[in-house]
């Protein structure tokens, strides 16, 4: 066996490139874990929506059908089903995805918002009265006192019957009513 200098390493073709420029971002597997986990995470939030909110993001075709599958299947073969999707969204740019998730999101609370808000309305409605319908007609000046008053007049009544507020819901989709033709 015959002896190499030491020097035969410096002979390496592209030795001479430097790397200074080129600086590698290393990553640990922790982490890629963590965001392969976070990916799975969203496919899982994509498969518990339903067809409208699914036309509302943007996904490509495979993905789509990944998706629908999913949520088809039951037990095991949905958890293997989610591990496809994360496999499937690290290929691809999920930002924007994301963004489209967290508007859908976002209006769902919105939504959840304004129905306690109308509730807390209706409540003040049944239990006050005429100081109550003023502040109605202030936010929505063209609501109808009458109607109000009425409805109001029959929710006291059932309340105080023990029947079912079938007008405390009339109250309710009135007031949703006006805060939907107003927006």
């Amino acid at each position: 066996m015959t002896k190499q200098p030491e020097d035969w390493l410096d002979d390496v073709p592209g030795d001479d490139i430097e790397d200074e420029d080129d600086e590698i971002i290393w990553v640990s597997k922790s982490e890629i874990k963590r965001d392969a986990e976070e990916l799975k995470q969203l496919g899982a939030e994509m498969v518990e929506l339903g067809k409208n909110a699914l036309d509302k993001l943007p996904l490509d075709p495979d993905l789509r059908g990944a998706i629908e599958l999913a949520q088809r299947i039951k037990k095991e073969g949905r958890r293997r089903q989610l591990q496809l999707i994360g496999k499937m969204l690290r290929q691809r740019d999920v930002e924007p995805i994301r963004q489209a998730l967290d508007k859908l999101k976002n209006r769902h609370n919105q939504q959840v918002a304004l129905f306690h808000k109308l509730e807390q309305i209706r409540d003040r409605l049944v239990d006050n009265g005429d100081d109550a319908v003023a502040e109605v007609l202030n936010l929505w000046p063209d609501a109808d006192r009458q109607q109000l008053r009425s409805l109001i007049r029959n929710a006291k009544k059932e309340k105080e019957g023990n029947k079912p507020p079938k007008s405390a819901r009339l109250i309710f989709q009135y007031l949703r009513e006006l805060a939907e033709n107003e927006g």
